[in-house]
């Protein structure tokens, strides 16, 4: 995938027409994926450099604080030094403002396209406990059906938390175990119970079924909304 780098729209020269035809190659590419219904890494890719221009916009004297740390103390440096020198140019600042609009506007417009899709999916997800859940819940199994009801992939997961900016935030790391074929013999209680069997670390584990009748890329859009849906969903329980 074409990829921008971090401060794309204020490196190099800084030309309205240069910047619209990098912009729109590297969209062109981002939509593709999107039309595939392959989500990520690209919409959090896009959600990240929208982010990026909205905070130079707005905050352009306070860069270090609002700025991602995915931001370099280099990369920092160049931009405030970018920002002093525009300040002494009114044609150079004006050429940068043009190029932050056009561009807000167009990434804008493309994460609302995949939001759309992730929506969608997020929609058509059904998540239900296995079982009777214990009162840890940060280490557990989920299986997940997609398309096929009869085809069931079992994941491990764990959350952690973590703070960003003051607050503080869940994310869930996930292995794949295994492929099941469910059956009447082979039903969700008895996979979990199986897994009990096996992994002894995890002897009354918290597990959930997560069922859609959607066919998209596993990796790209299924596995990424699940993980999300599935923490919000154990955080409301």
């Amino acid at each position: 995938m074409k990829s921008l780098s971090e401060t794309w729209f204020a490196e190099g020269r800084i030309d309205f027409e240069l910047k619209k035809y990098t912009l729109l190659a590297y969209l062109q590419e981002i939509n593709l994926y999107f039309n595939e219904n392959k989500l990520y890494p690209q919409l959090a890719d896009i959600i990240f450099h929208y982010n990026n221009i909205v905070a130079f916009r707005e905050n352009k004297k306070h860069l270090q604080e609002h700025f991602p740390k995915k931001l370099t103390g280099f990369q920092m440096e160049k931009l405030q030094l970018l920002y002093e020198k525009m300040i002494e140019d009114c044609e150079l600042m004006q050429e940068l403002e043009d190029i932050i609009h056009y561009a807000s506007g167009k990434l804008k417009q493309t994460i609302s396209n995949g939001t759309e899709i992730y929506e969608f999916v997020e929609y058509n997800i059904d998540i239900a406990p296995v079982g009777l859940i214990p009162l840890e819940v940060n280490e557990g199994y989920f299986f997940l059906s997609s398309g096929n009801p009869h085809q069931t992939s079992v994941y491990h997961y764990r959350l952690t938390l973590f703070e960003k900016h003051d607050e503080k935030y869940r994310s869930m790391r996930t292995l794949f175990i295994d492929d099941w074929t469910r059956s009447i013999s082979s039903t969700y209680e008895h996979i979990k119970s199986e897994l009990i069997k096996k992994h002894k670390h995890l002897p009354n584990p918290a597990v959930y079924a997560i069922e859609t009748m959607l066919q998209f890329p596993v990796e790209e859009t299924l596995l990424p909304i699940v993980k999300r849906s599935l923490v919000k969903f154990i955080a409301a329980a």
